[in-house]
């Protein structure tokens, strides 16, 4: 039996979604071990909403609430002050030059966050100095954009730097495994268990964590200045995570080219697709009565529901008694994204017949309420929602992000991003043609049922885990598989 650490961040066990089913099907997938959830959660007291099984424990960490601890002693802070003021210096260094010196610099934080307190050192003033001592050193940088930093931005970078640190503290995890669900701060627990035990650490991204991260900082009010240095800082950490990692595990090869892009070692890796369960998930029934476009996830921006909508008041001006059925819940934070989605469908006068239905107990009904399966995302990795609906013998038309292309091949009507005419041509043509519905429809399943099933992907991993344990650093000990597995 091994014992195994699985980190996750505002997901599993504590949020339904993707990543969420994934770590659920691992888990169960894998009796003879122990895992315990390494959980990084809002307040630590999140509720859990997962049914865990026996074998699984779970150890939440607060990322944002109130810091606990002392103020450094003198000789405390003479240590830390050396840190910091290199840390910053690292993260503010252009296009990530200083990637070792961070490295090595994030492991002295560790190192000094185990005797004395991180987040209480990272609060007293100096930091705040230090940051816009090195932002006065750039001074040029920023008037050639424009931008003058000001102490509330210093104040509002230590800030958040505080937050993304605080799995630094605290005892490491042990166990035999530490298998990181995301690269960024959930690498940071897997770090410091092989720095402190040699634990070996996998690391499997579902989305490009730092090309999501750089998407969602386009939303915030933040200045520049902070902006800058949140990107420095999660540019060098997802670098320090691929370098560090025995093995990669992208969940599709879109994410490997990311990957490899962003420093990581193309001989370290090894392609687990996800996979569903199809005694779960069989061929639908027949199609509702009505042409309806079903949708199912969580209602986030990352999803781009507004162009869904906006495709589906197109739809509508050549499929009059079209409808749109929009599946799941809306995550706490999300309230204000999903008004704005209900105020741009009354804009376009479709509200009456776009509804949001809110989540569903069982998925399938999702699937089976459409007679085409829509995803409008920007960023995916390999979307359950997309191989679920495929093995439900459901025609899809998705967005051609991440894995989507390497799922759909030629079973589906692959779109770009952004362009809800172009979704909207697409939905068109499957709510006109019974034959090709029914034809693409059969072959999705019968791909799904090939390529995409949860038995595949559990067994890959088990492998992995087997061999992590016994071989060592799995890119030199293990050769990865020359071409990607299905899960």
């Amino acid at each position: 039996m091994l014992d195994i650490t699985l980190v996750t961040e505002g997901t599993y066990p504590h949020n339904y979604g993707g990543v969420s089913v994934w770590c659920d099907q691992l888990v169960r997938g894998m009796p003879e071990h122990s895992f315990r959830v390494r959980a990084l959660t809002t307040t630590g007291t999140e509720p859990v909403v997962w049914d865990l099984p026996e074998h699984v424990t779970t150890e939440p960490v607060a990322m944002w609430g109130p810091p606990a601890g002392r103020p450094p002693s003198r000789r405390e802070a003479r240590r830390f002050g050396r840190l910091c003021r290199a840390f910053l210096h690292t993260v503010l260094s252009p296009n990530g030059a200083e990637a070792d010196v961070f490295t090595h610099v994030l492991r002295g934080l560790f190192e000094y966050g185990q005797t004395a307190d991180l987040g209480a050192a990272l609060r007293t003033e100096g930091p705040v100095r230090w940051l816009m001592d090195a932002w006065t050193a750039r001074k040029d940088e920023f008037d050639r954009i424009g931008v003058r930093p000001t102490v509330h931005d210093a104040l509002t970078a230590i800030d958040l730097l505080e937050h993304m640190l605080r799995p630094l503290q605290g005892p490491p995890p042990r166990g035999d495994v530490t298998h990181a669900v995301s690269n960024g701060t959930p690498v940071l627990p897997g770090l410091a268990a092989k720095w402190t035990y040699g634990t070996p650490l996998c690391l499997t991204e579902h989305g490009i964590y730092l090309r999501e991260r750089y998407i969602g900082l386009r939303r915030t009010p933040y200045a520049w200045p902070v902006k800058s240095v949140l990107l420095g800082f999660m540019r060098l950490l997802c670098g320090t995570g691929y370098r560090t990692a025995d093995l990669l595990t992208p969940a599709n090869l879109y994410n490997q080219r990311w990957e490899v892009r962003c420093g990581a070692d193309p001989e370290n890796m090894e392609t687990v697709y996800n996979g569903v369960d199809p005694a779960r998930f069989p061929a639908a029934g027949a199609e509702p009565s009505d042409p309806t476009i079903s949708w199912a996830g969580r209602v986030d921006p990352i999803k781009d529901l507004e162009t869904l909508i906006r495709a589906f008041a197109l739809v509508r001006k050549e499929v009059p008694d079209a409808r749109l059925r929009l599946f799941g819940g809306t995550p706490a934070g999300g309230e204000r994204y999903r008004a704005r989605c209900e105020a741009l469908a009354a804009d376009l006068g479709v509200a009456a017949h776009a509804t949001f239905e809110g989540r569903v107990d069982d998925i399938r009904d999702a699937y089976a309420a459409g007679t085409v399966v829509a995803l409008s995302s920007i960023s995916e990795g390999f979307p359950y929602t997309l191989i679920e609906a495929m093995t439900c013998g459901r025609v899809t038309v998705a967005t051609d992000v991440g894995g989507v292309r390497e799922a759909v091949a030629d079973t589906g009507l692959v779109v770009p991003p952004r362009s809800p005419r172009k979704m909207a041509d697409a939905c068109v043509r499957l709510l006109g043609d019974e034959m090709s519905r029914r034809r693409l429809g059969r072959a999705a399943r019968e791909r799904a049922l090939e390529l995409f099933t949860v038995d595949r992907a559990v067994d890959a991993f088990r492998a992995i885990y087997d061999d992590l344990t016994t071989l060592g650093r799995a890119g030199t000990a293990r050769r990865p598989a020359s071409e990607a597995r299905s899960a």
